[in-house]
């Protein structure tokens, strides 16, 4: 596949408008087009054995669910590890592209996955996304009733308001008289002047209607999932779960105050990664992540809440099988994709 038409086809499978603010997703690298892709490198944290690995297996793009270029770059020399990725990717001719956080909001993606380890349950996310691109850059509608006397000159001063959208205009009754009825869309800085502008006639003002627009939830996309099982299992149960469905000899566990072991977890709360912003403050029996700071561990225990930490990657690392099968259907057996074997957490137990 041609390169930008790959990126284009990925985008479709997690937009990267579902990620956070903060991130830095997309096409991160891109060798001078045209560029055809012919094999697609899946991997956690691209590391230098890692970009190795993807040269030696002939790949034309690394998919790297973190973002491997996140802080700006200021040169590219051969001095940083960082910088001496982009230079062999270039030197290659093979493009970066990094979904994260995108892939943790989507209902296929990483916290869905994660998700499997606890067993039969349904799951929310702790956060829903919003729908990117409705209503636009709009915040607000307000709309208003007008006399003919006043409609044109109004409308002219109205039309010279930048961030105005969608203003239409509809014959209206109001109190026996024939007036019209006008709606607009603006942005929260246009508001205060068509508000200043209406309030120059007292008229206008008292017949505006002033709506605050907000974007649609997305279904079963968002944040982090708080879990509920089918059926309650003890915290120990739950831990080997976890231990099998992650391929983990060990995970570290912090027991709530009042609880054991063969406590009952009914509720999970869990964030891929990173979670403690994520999981802060969600009632639940468990808190399921890779880690979480000393202090924020210690305030779920004191809350009754246990804490598992599996180490960050070791809660994403295992999706990239299940994105391997998923995005072989997205694409149509198009490409060849195989995933890192390279690739693995950092951190081990010495």
């Amino acid at each position: 596949m041609n390169l930008r038409e790959l990126v284009s086809a990925l985008n479709d499978f997690a937009s990267p408008a579902l990620a956070e603010s903060w991130d830095n997703v997309g096409l991160l690298v891109e060798p001078s087009p045209p560029h055809t892709v012919n094999t697609l490198f899946l991997t956690n944290d691209l590391t230098e054995e890692v970009m190795e690995e993807a040269v030696q297996k002939k790949a034309d793009l690394i998919l790297s669910y973190h973002p491997p270029i996140f802080t700006p770059l200021k040169r590219v020399t051969w001095k940083t590890w960082k910088e001496r990725l982009v230079v062999r990717a270039l030197e290659n001719r093979i493009g970066i592209y990094s979904p994260h956080t995108a892939y943790d909001a989507v209902p296929h993606g990483v916290n869905n996955w994660l998700t499997k380890g606890l067993g039969a349950c349904t799951s929310v996310p702790l956060h829903p996304s919003t729908a990117p691109s409705s209503p636009a850059n709009s915040t607000h509608r307000v709309e208003f009733c007008a006399d003919a006397e006043h409609l044109d000159a109004v409308l002219s001063k109205i039309k010279d308001i930048p961030e105005i959208s969608c203003l239409t205009t509809l014959p209206a009754r109001v109190e026996g008289e024939e007036q019209t009825r006008v709606s607009l869309n603006c942005s929260q800085k246009a508001l205060l002047e068509v508000v200043a502008l209406l309030s120059q006639n007292s008229l206008l003002h008292h017949k505006t209607e002033i709506l605050l627009l907000q974007k649609p939830l997305l279904p079963h996309t968002g944040m982090g999932r708080l879990c509920t099982l089918s059926e309650q299992v003890s915290l120990s149960d739950i831990i080997e779960r976890i231990k099998g469905h992650l391929q983990l000899p060990h995970v570290r566990v912090a027991v709530g105050a009042g609880r054991t072991l063969e406590s009952p977890v009914k509720k999970a709360a869990l964030c891929a990664g990173s979670g403690s912003s994520v999981l802060k403050g969600t009632e639940a029996d468990l808190y399921l992540t890779g880690e979480m700071s000393h202090h924020d561990v210690l305030d779920a225990v004191a809350n009754g809440i246990s804490v598992i930490l599996c180490e960050h990657s070791n809660t994403e690392r295992g999706f990239l099988s299940e994105l391997r099968d998923a995005l072989t259907i997205h694409l149509q057996n198009k490409i060849n994709i195989i995933v890192s074997e390279k690739d693995r957490d950092p951190l081990q137990v010495a």
